[in-house]
């Protein structure tokens, strides 16, 4: 077989009975690494330290991999202006985790005779967060709905990277700080609140707005 040692470097041919004698001598493992060569590759390793370093790099890998992500929000051609924002927040959030957003109007009844409602509340919604993304399917008619799809500027991965800078700063702040810094906060609230108490109270009248009655 042919024999690479514990830091790469290349023993050469040995027989078999020399190769578990150094692998001994070594404390180490006889791995053979390209058993379809002419004559076999071997290596002397922690084959233990080298399963584990394996798995590691396997979760790493597996931690930064980004899976494309579609995400749908619904809306109605005539929404209320509070419904529309809580939607296009909805919107703001996945645009930001880099996913992409499928937006669905859906008609129904005689709101069918009229799609322009729905075509304008798309353009707008595209308008209102450009920033964060942009229209990758235009606005069209399937049945009774309008769909539009819209991507982010943002890839997958940067958002999945600066997501862990954010909270990897959170974190690092939280231990900085340390009880040192918990205490001094609690001595200052402390003495807030004992001067608070030293200070007189203020008194204030309120005038009772009188009621009224509604007919039905």
């Amino acid at each position: 077989m042919r024999l690479v040692g514990p830091s790469g470097e290349q023993v050469g041919i040995v027989p078999l009975a020399k190769a578990l004698e150094l692998a001994q001598e070594y404390d180490l493992d006889l791995v053979e690494v390209a058993a379809t060569a002419r004559p076999p590759v071997c290596k002397l390793m922690d084959y233990g330290k080298f399963k584990y370093e394996s798995a590691m790099k396997a979760r790493e890998a597996r931690k930064n991999q980004a899976h494309t992500v579609i995400k749908e929000m619904k809306l109605r051609p005539k929404i209320d202006p509070h419904d529309y924002d809580t939607k296009k927040g909805h919107v703001v959030r996945f645009l930001k985790q880099g996913d992409k957003v499928k937006i669905t109007i859906m008609f129904r009844g005689r709101e069918q005779s009229r799609p322009e409602l729905g075509f304008r509340l798309l353009q707008r919604l595209a308008e209102d967060v450009q920033e964060l993304g942009f229209v990758e399917s235009a606005a069209k008619q399937d049945g009774r709905n309008m769909i539009m799809v819209l991507g982010p500027h943002k890839k997958k991965t940067e958002a999945m990277a600066e997501a862990r800078a954010i909270a990897d700063a959170r974190k690092a702040e939280r231990l900085g700080r340390g009880p040192a810094a918990e205490q001094a906060d609690d001595e200052v609230e402390t003495v807030e609140e004992t001067e608070a108490a030293e200070q007189p109270a203020e008194t204030a009248e309120v005038e009772q707005p009188a009621e009224t009655a509604q007919d039905a």
